[in-house]
């Protein structure tokens, strides 16, 4: 996953920055996911690679419909958690768990890529 940038020390920076096979590592990169895609269409091939592999591992992660809606509203509409939960029809707890859950199984598609060779393990970086 995500090796095809002819910058490969991009790719490095970004594996560096978001440790993504833990939740924290993907909650980073999803909070930064209006910078990617910006950054995309200034050349950063590494961008383009980091946000195939994230629709691609929200894909796999098999999220339920409230897990994908809260990340959506959150992540990708840029809503807080209360708004988030007002849209839903839910409190804003409700929305923070159906996050916890969704970074959880995301970050084990790349906890999964990374223990295959497939990209984004600490390993890779020693190479």
């Amino acid at each position: 996953m995500g090796a095809s940038t002819n910058k490969p020390d991009q790719h490095l920076r970004y594996e560096t920055q978001y440790k993504l096979d833990g939740p924290d590592g993907v909650k980073a990169l999803l909070a930064d996911y209006t910078t990617l895609r910006q950054r995309r269409f200034l050349g950063d091939t590494a961008a383009c690679d980091i946000l195939i592999d994230l629709d691609r591992a929200i894909e796999l992660a098999a999220l339920t419909g409230k897990q994908y809606e809260a990340l959506r509203l959150v992540y990708f509409d840029d809503l807080s958690q209360t708004q988030a939960g007002v849209v839903m029809g839910i409190a804003q707890q409700n929305v923070n768990n159906y996050l916890d859950y969704a970074l959880s199984k995301i970050a084990d598609i790349y906890y999964y890529w990374a223990s295959h060779g497939e990209g984004y393990g600490s390993t890779k970086g020693a190479v």
